[in-house]
């Protein structure tokens, strides 16, 4: 595939100047689709009581809570991730601004994401899912450390990390419901992940649209963003370990996050058959390529050792 020749760079403010038509149509395609729910309403209060503490209420153990292990472990770091909402918001806020459809989009998008933080924690608290001391101590942490993204030197990188992202953190949610042994939960996360999917579609769509404005600086940003990705919760306490564990338990791992959110994405755009590209576009076209290709080569080693894992735990179970 020969490359075009090279075209100037849109600088960053032209970039958002010339974008923020479609951030108004998305953002009215958005509100038209969007359904209003509730949190209160996916709480199971009933199995509420009181705590040890000033009320003298009971303390907490695991043999409390309705959730499996990897359930447990996937909400923590779900929630933990939702947490950090005031630095994402700070983050895109000053990246995109605060006037016009950028703006309104920025406050719609903060606010329905306010809503996850929400039913997370009280469903956690009032099923006893999970230690509520241990739950807040990891939040302060968490949250004192604020966030700081990969990928605000453009907007470009921030609006393709985020059309992957949203739908990372849909794909987790639902998995995690699934995984997590509670209907009430799952039901739940569905919704959460209702949320995280329409917020997906609204990113995608931008991007999309940066593809053919600047196809060059879009596709350079989509293989940084690709070949360096990071989930938001990446820095919370524990990461690492809670990575290994929900991996294991099938909620997000390597084979998901190639099948399940790269692809998706990237066959909807056609990103791998966009041509008319010029040097540094089809540069970072291949160099993507590449990567893909070592990182199903990654998913398909990790499967085998997830298998042999899982196996050597079913034998020793029924030993």
């Amino acid at each position: 595939m020969s490359a075009t020749p090279t075209r100037p760079s849109l600088t960053d403010a032209r970039l958002l100047h010339d974008l923020e038509e479609v951030v108004a149509r998305e953002l009215d395609r958005h509100l038209r689709v969007f359904k209003e729910w509730m949190p209160h309403e996916y709480v199971p209060w009933s199995r509420g009581r009181d705590f040890d503490g000033p009320l003298g209420g009971e303390a907490w153990s695991v043999e409390q809570s309705p959730l499996t292990e990897v359930g447990r472990v996937s909400l923590v770091v779900n929630l933990l991730t939702e947490d950090n909402l005031p630095s994402y918001h700070h983050e895109i806020a000053t990246l995109f601004g605060r006037d016009g459809a950028w703006g309104t989009w920025v406050h719609q998008w903060t606010a329905e994401e306010a809503r996850h933080s929400i039913v997370l924690r009280d469903y956690l608290v009032a099923s006893r899912a999970v230690d509520p001391a241990e739950l807040e101590r990891a939040r302060m942490t968490h949250m004192s450390s604020g966030f700081v993204s990969d990928n605000r030197h453009s907007p470009l990188h921030t609006v393709a990390y985020v059309a992957f992202q949203e739908l990372a953190t849909r794909i987790s949610h639902r998995n995690t419901g699934r995984e997590s042994g509670d209907p009430v939960c799952d039901r739940m996360l569905a919704q959460v992940a209702n949320d995280e999917n329409l917020h997906m579609i609204f990113y995608r769509n931008l991007l999309k649209a940066a593809l053919e404005l600047a196809p060059d600086q879009a596709m350079q940003a989509v293989n940084e963003v690709v070949t360096g990705f990071r989930m938001p919760g990446h820095g919370m306490p524990g990461f690492e370990r809670a990575a290994a564990r929900i991996a294991l338990g099938g909620v997000y791992n390597l084979r998901v996050h190639h099948d399940d959110v790269l692809q998706p994405v990237l066959r909807h755009l056609r990103i791998m058959d966009l041509g008319g590209l010029g040097p540094d576009g089809l540069r970072a076209q291949q160099e993507l390529g590449a990567h893909l290709a070592e990182l199903a080569d990654q998913a398909g080693r990790f499967d085998e050792r997830r298998a042999a894992i899982l196996a050597r735990r079913a034998a020793r179970a029924d030993g």
